[in-house]
């Protein structure tokens, strides 16, 4: 990579790290360098590169494939294609270039899918009780994250960067501030989780944290911030003592919370409100849980089911 590209790509990596949550910058860069590393195969600088060159680095993508033979999937090249429609639009803003050559490459549409794996209520109420039965530091805290789960559908990266200003339990609100896109949201708690966050505030949050001084709510068993993959590795942990075979995770509580309100007639845009969806039709992708339930329903009772 010569001097000038490794400055432009310095220069879109300071901006990244400035309006990106950390975990973005990583998985953003990492999704741009194998372009980057393609220009450079051919002998391309960045801001000499035209809109039927990004369509090659496209086709070239297409080809690729796994070590089982099989196609790479559409979330790979979405990734991908993402990574460096949003490095032209960085190039294009601050002037290097007089127009943006990847302003009309279209990443492959994603397929709504329904969610995987997803709690019955009666499943969620068991990891919930489950979670009653020890009264160490670390249970009240996993008890208090496990009731905000499903009180919330928060995402885990918004869980672990909660603080303790962002919970107040006395009016049952929460301050979600490191929502995606960086935009904030206030949301409900349920009276069980303002009683178990509290719980676990005055009488386990010390203990962990110790002589450190941070603003975390959740805190690690040794006082840091909790990190993603320790929170999912919890919730599975307090699935199986539940009893529960579903291989779950925070997202999990996130899709089953939204299947179980929309169950209980609650208005699609409460839930969209709830989960912090930008776009009501990805919220949507909820009503269609309700339909296969009702399939089933029909399948067994109906007389021609």
């Amino acid at each position: 990579m010569s001097t000038k590209m490794e400055a432009l790509v310095k220069l879109y990596e300071e901006e990244l790290r400035h309006r990106s949550a950390p975990r973005t910058v990583v998985c953003t860069l990492s999704n741009l360098r194998p372009f980057l590393r393609w220009l450079g195969e051919r002998g391309l600088s960045a801001v000499e590169v035209t809109s039927n060159d990004l369509r090659g680095y496209q086709n070239d993508l297409h080809s690729l494939r796994r070590s089982d033979g099989k196609a790479l999937s559409i979330g790979f090249h979405r990734n991908r294609l993402a990574a460096v429609k949003d490095f032209y639009r960085f190039v294009f803003r601050r002037g290097y270039l007089l127009h943006n050559p990847a302003a009309e490459l279209e990443p492959p549409k994603m397929p709504k899918r329904l969610p995987r794996n997803i709690l019955t209520v009666s499943e969620a109420a068991k990891i919930l009780e489950a979670s009653k039965s020890a009264r160490s530091p670390q249970a009240l805290r996993d008890r208090a994250i496990l009731e905000t789960l499903y009180a919330t559908g928060i995402r885990v990266n918004e869980l672990a960067s909660l603080t303790v200003y962002d919970a107040d339990t006395e009016e049952g609100i929460l301050r979600i501030g490191q929502g995606k896109g960086q935009k904030e949201r206030r949301v409900p708690l349920t009276e069980q989780a303002s009683s178990a966050i509290e719980a676990y505030r005055l009488r386990a949050r010390p203990y962990l944290l110790g002589e450190k001084k941070l603003p975390y709510l959740f805190l690690a068993n040794r006082g840091g911030r909790l990190q993603n993959a320790i929170v999912n590795k919890m919730v599975r942990r307090c699935a199986r003592k539940a009893g529960i075979q579903k291989r779950i995770s925070c997202h999990t509580f996130r899709h089953s919370v939204a299947s179980h309100l929309l169950k209980a007639r609650v208005d699609i845009r409460h839930i969209q409100a709830l989960l912090g969806h930008a776009s009501l039709s990805t919220t949507q992708i909820y009503t269609r849980v309700e339909i296969s339930d009702l399939k089933e329903v029909v399948r067994r009772a109906h007389p021609r089911g």
